[in-house]
Order: C-alpha cells, then structure tokens, then sequence
C-alpha cells in the first residue's frame, strides 16, 4: 500500500513537472515582444512615424490605451470597440477609412509584450542603442537570436533536477522506515524504474511527435526568406525614400494576377541619367558589410548592354536573373488584381513594410492559416464597389444597421475552391 501511494506521489508530481514546464515555456516564448510585433503589427505600424497605421510610440499616453484592458477589447476586435468609441472612430477617418485588423488569438500576456517592446524602442529613441564599433545599420543586419535552444537546456537542467529530488525523497523516506522499524523493500534503480522509464517514453513520445509535426507544416515555407540578389537593390532607397511608386516598376497588380518584375529597361528609363549613387544613405548587405551603390548600378550597365562613354545601347545586354522570393504552391491560386483592386489591399499586408526594407526577405509565412484568418478579420469595402454589387442582401442588412460591416469570410473567401483548383 506504501509502495502504491509513494507511486501515485511521484506520477502527480511528474505531472505537475510536465504542465509547469510547458507554462514555462509559453510564457517565456510570449514575452518575446519583438518577435510578436514583427509577426503581427509592422506590416501597418512603425514605432516613430506613422505608416498604413499610426505611430504606436507612447500609446499608452493616447486615447483610451492607458487601460490596458481597452487595449486588450480593440485588439481582440476592433469593429465592436469602435463602435461605442468616438476616438478610434477617428484614427479610422484619420487613415482613409482603413481599420486595423483583429487579432483575437493574441492572448493578453503576448499583447504585454508588445507593448512592452514598443516602450523599450520609444525610450531607445529613432536610431536605438549604438553598438560599440560599429554602425546602427550593421547591427541590424545580424540575425535575430533564436531562445528555442536555451529553452530546451533549461527544460533539461529542470528535469533533472526533479528526478533526482524524487529519488532523495524515495531515499529520505528509506531512511524514515528504517528508524520505525517499518520493513522496506530495496530501492528500484532510476534507470531500472518503470515510472521513469515510462515517463521518459513519453517524454520522448510527445517531443519527437511536436518536432515530426512542426517539420512537416513547415516544408515548403519560406519565411524570412533574403536571398542575395545578382545586383543590390533597394527599395529602401526607390520606394521609401524616392517615394517610387511599387506600380512603376511592378506593372500588373491593379490587371492581373502577378505582380511582375521589372525589365531592364524600365531599370535604365532612370538610370541613364543616374550614374553613381553619392547621396543616399549608407547600404549593407544581410551580413553587415557596406554596398558601393555606384559599383551596383554599373552592374545594372553591363545587363543592359549600355555604353556610357558614349550613351548609347552596344545590343550585348541580357535579362537580370532576380532570384524569386515570394512562391505559393501550384495547386493555389492568388490574383493580385482581386485583392488590390477589389480589396483594396496596400501591399504592405502581405510583403511588410517593404519602403524599409533594403535587400527584400518574405515578411508573412503565407500559409493557408495565415490566409485563411486574413479572410475572417478583413472587411470587404462595399461603398461604391462595383464588384460587390450583387450581395443585395448585404447592401440590406448595411442600409437596415443590421450589420455594419463585410469580411471576406461572408462572402465565400474562406470556401476551398476559392484558392485551390
């Protein structure tokens, strides 16, 4: 009977091990505040300008967010907290009429976060902490650290100890019964018991399970995918700075389903007269070192097959082999058109905040999920959109204050043969 309570003892604290330790790491996973606001918030928001959203810089001293449990209701769904609140009315009229999307599966921890980060940057001020010998943009080109490892040596370290608290106990309580005359059998060997063993199984179970798992929902998918390209481009520099408009070089999106890459020539309509490159900001690769801009757009020159001693075309040029960053799969079908036009979508939801990016990386992970509740949250414009005409129904229930808004969810978006052949 002793032997049978001190077993169901260890089981219930091995359980309670295992849920800790899995709190543990949630919790530590969900304060990595950048991460979630790079995952969810800076395709629209930046920290100290204003972008497809506002400036999210002090917003705990604006509006409503010094209640972090109104910040928590907008978040979760921000159509039901405007509503009734005249300010986010109008940061919504402020913006054209753009409203954020809701994100009701952040939990609050991860909202925390956040916003946590959020202060931490603003404080940091715009060009943030300077490294020590070198550069603000060379220290972010490194890579984001990457806190799984340490999370599973700890796992590790607290397992252990666990095990070796339960054996001083089984030791501890040998001694007891030995001092009261209460007969004990001899010790069963950690590596020799079934509770351990069987836990471990489990253990072993449950990980190699989670890692097949993870592995095989990632194949595929490229996310923060930054290939180097054969000659640097920024679009720091064209489309942030210059203010290039995207549908100058990408012609296609407004008409029809890709978004194409630019030929050659639309390249040299203005680097005929734009030779060297002497008064923009400092360029860096992924890996920290520095670009020379005019030795880029001379590569430019020799793809073109462009002589400038003598401004004129020598008929040698040849295509730009731009490695492709963004692919879906072949059974999916995604129309740029549909979405810019008819959505009205700024290219910033799907590629980031891309007029601050230099060398182009995947910003979303565009999986079915990430799609598919872009589909639940986004609300169609049906004002004067010809394309909506036909949902009579819905134009009803908008006139009658039935409904006060569209997702593409409504509409069919998230049926299976609307992305999928």
């Amino acid at each position: 009977m002793s032997y049978q309570h001190s077993t169901v003892k260890r089981f219930v604290f091995g359980s309670l091990l295992v849920l800790s330790l899995s709190f543990l790491v949630n919790t530590t996973s969900a304060q990595d505040g950048k991460a979630i606001f790079n995952a969810k918030c800076a395709a629209c928001h930046n920290v100290f300008k204003n972008s497809t959203g506002p400036a999210l810089g002090g917003l705990e001293e604006r509006g409503p967010w010094s209640d972090r449990k109104k910040l928590y209701a907008w978040i979760h769904n921000p159509a039901a907290f405007m509503a009734n609140d005249t300010y986010t009315q109008g940061l919504k009229a402020s913006h054209n009429g753009i409203m954020m999307t809701g994100f009701p599966d952040l939990k609050e921890t991860e909202i925390d976060a956040i916003v946590n980060y959020i202060n931490t940057t603003f404080a940091a001020g715009p060009g943030g902490p300077k490294p020590a010998g070198g550069t603000a943009a060379t220290a972010a080109a490194q890579p984001e650290s990457d806190n799984t490892l340490l999370f599973g040596v700890l796992t590790l370290i607290l397992a252990v100890i666990a095990l070796t608290l339960l054996q001083v106990n089984s030791n501890l309580k040998k001694m007891s019964d030995d001092k009261e005359g209460i007969p004990a059998s001899e010790p069963v060997p950690f590596y020799r018991n079934k509770l351990y063993i069987a836990i471990a199984i489990i253990a072993l179970f449950l990980v190699s399970g989670y890692v097949t798992i993870q592995g095989a929902v990632g194949l595929g998918r490229q996310q923060k995918y930054e290939p180097e390209q054969p000659i640097f481009y920024s679009h720091k520099v064209h489309a942030g700075i210059n203010q290039i408009s995207c549908l100058y070089c990408h012609t296609g999106p407004q008409e029809g389903k890709q978004a194409n890459i630019p030929s050659v020539n639309v390249c040299m309509n203005c680097h005929m007269a734009i030779n060297e490159y002497t008064k923009g900001p400092a360029l860096y690769r992924k890996d920290g070192s520095e670009v020379n801009g005019t030795a880029e757009i001379k590569k430019l020159y020799e793809y073109a097959g462009w002589d400038e001693g003598k401004s004129q075309y020598t008929g040698k040029g040849k295509p730009i082999e731009w490695t492709r960053i963004h692919n879906l799969p072949d059974h999916v079908y995604f129309n740029h058109s549909q979405h810019v036009m008819v959505g009205q979508q700024q290219c910033q939801t799907c590629h980031g905040n891309i007029t601050e990016m230099d060398e182009v990386y995947q910003f979303a992970d565009l999986s079915m999920g990430w799609c598919v509740n872009c589909h639940r949250n986004t609300k169609v414009q049906f004002d004067n959109n010809k394309f909506y005409s036909i949902y009579e129904k819905f134009h009803d229930d908008i006139k009658n204050k039935k409904i006060d808004s569209v997702t593409v969810e409504m509409i069919g978006g998230i049926e299976c043969q609307k992305c999928h052949y």
